[in-house]
C-alpha cells in the first residue's frame, strides 16, 4: 500500500521544519552545555515526526463487491452506533455510525459509497471534544450527502474537534463520489459520522477499529428508495 504526505499538510511541515531550525541552530552553535542543544532538537523531532505521521495520505483500492456496500471514511474507532433523527437534510430517523480520529491516525476522509454528490454544507460551531455526543450537532461540520445508484441517501458529516480547527471538504454537489477516493480532510483529531437507513445491516460494533476505504461497515437494503 502506497503512502504519500497529504497536500493539506505542505505549508504547516515546511514552516515547522524553518522554524525548528531557527530553534535549534542557535543552541548548537553558541548555548552550552551541549545537553541543551541534543534534548531540545530530540523533543522537536519528536514532534515533528509525529506532524509527518498525521499528514500521511495512503492511496487505497477497495477490492470488495461495491454495490450497496458502505465502507469506513476514516481510519479510528467506532464511537457511537444507534438510531437517531437526522434534522438538517434525511429528516427522518436513521442509524448514525460514528468513527472516532486520534492525532495518530490518518486524517484524510473518503467516500463511505459509491454515487453522486447531492449536498454539501459547512456550519460553524464550537469545539468540543469529538467524542461528546452533541459534537455532531454543535461543533463545527460539513455535512456531505450522496446518493447511491440504487437510491439511497447516504449523509456524512466531518466533525471538528477540541485539537481540530480545519475542516476540509472537496465534495460539491454533482461531482461523482467513488469509495476510492478523499472526500476531505480534518487536521488534528475528529469524528466521522454516518447516517444510514434503518434497515441497513451493520457490519461493526462498539469499539472496532475502521480503516478508511478499505472496512465494510454497513450494507444497504437492495430495496429502491427513490
Amino acid at each position: 500500500m502506497r503512502v504519500k504526505l497529504h497536500h493539506e499538510g505542505t505549508n504547516i511541515l515546511i514552516l515547522s521544519a524553518l522554524g525548528i531550525i531557527i530553534v535549534v541552530l542557535p543552541l548548537w552553535v553558541w548555548i552550552r552545555p551541549l545537553a541543551w542543544a541534543i534534548g531540545t532538537t530530540a523533543v522537536l523531532g519528536t514532534l515533528y515526526f509525529l506532524m509527518v505521521n498525521f499528514f500521511r495520505s495512503p492511496r487505497r483500492h477497495f477490492s470488495g463487491k461495491r454495490e450497496n456496500v458502505v465502507v469506513s471514511s476514516a481510519d479510528g474507532k467506532v464511537v457511537a452506533l444507534e438510531e437517531v433523527y437526522e434534522p438538517e437534510f434525511l429528516k427522518c430517523r436513521v442509524k448514525q455510525l460514528s468513527v472516532f480520529m486520534s492525532v495518530l491516525n490518518v486524517h484524510a476522509n473518503w467516500f463511505p459509497v459509491d454515487g453522486e454528490v447531492i449536498y454539501s454544507r459547512h456550519h460553524s460551531g464550537r469545539f468540543m471534544a469529538a467524542w461528546l455526543p452533541k459534537s455532531s450537532t454543535e461543533n463545527e461540520r460539513s455535512t456531505v450527502v450522496i446518493r447511491t445508484a440504487s437510491g439511497h441517501d447516504i449523509l456524512m458529516r466531518q466533525v471538528a474537534g477540541a485539537m481540530a480547527r480545519r475542516i476540509v471538504t472537496y465534495a460539491k454537489p454533482g461531482i461523482e463520489a467513488s469509495i476510492d477516493d478523499h472526500m476531505g480532510f480534518i487536521k488534528f483529531g475528529s469524528r466521522i459520522d454516518l447516517y444510514l437507513p434503518l434497515d441497513s445491516e451493520i457490519y461493526v460494533q462498539l469499539g472496532d477499529k475502521t480503516i478508511g476505504g478499505i472496512t465494510p461497515v454497513a450494507r444497504l437494503s437492495n430495496e429502491r428508495k427513490v
